[in-house]
């Protein structure tokens, strides 16, 4: 394992998360490869939007704003189940677009924003050419090893 390996004990919590970077395997730009959750229980995130709480479409033509409202749901999601960003163990991120420049534009801003701890997990970004909204750029899944 890499010195970067990390071992999240969170106080208070039950939860053990372990992120592994295997010698063997590339280097990353800052998720890890493996994630290994010992135990508990496990909150499976739908796929969270750029939609506000009324179900509109927010910042259409711009991806930055999107990822805002991503971000934005994605954090009232976790609080919901009495998580963090950095109970997050799985995350893939789904960007309208075939241009590895928006996909790294989204990346930096993810991992900028107040949900970024979510994304040194085992992580996976993607270009598609379709989402299920009209004019939404972007889209992320995420899974959680629940506080107990």
């Amino acid at each position: 394992m890499r010195a970067h390996s990390t071992v999240a004990r969170l106080a208070v919590m039950t939860v053990n998360i372990t992120r592994i970077n295997p010698e063997q395997l590339h280097e990353t730009p800052g998720y890890h490869h493996i994630t290994v959750v010992e135990s508990g229980r496990t909150a499976y995130l739908a796929g969270q939007c750029p939609l506000d709480q009324r179900g509109d479409l927010v910042g259409s033509g711009s991806l930055e704003r999107q990822v805002d409202q991503v971000v934005a749901n994605a954090l009232g999601a976790l609080t919901a189940v009495s998580a963090q960003p950095h109970h997050v163990v799985r995350s893939v991120i789904y960007v309208r677009s075939d241009d590895r420049d928006a996909l790294g534009v989204a990346w930096r801003r993810l991992t900028d924003s107040a949900l970024g701890p979510a994304f040194t997990t085992a992580s996976t970004l993607l270009g598609v050419a379709q989402l299920g909204f009209s004019g939404q750029l972007i889209e992320v899944d995420l899974t959680v090893a629940l506080p107990d």
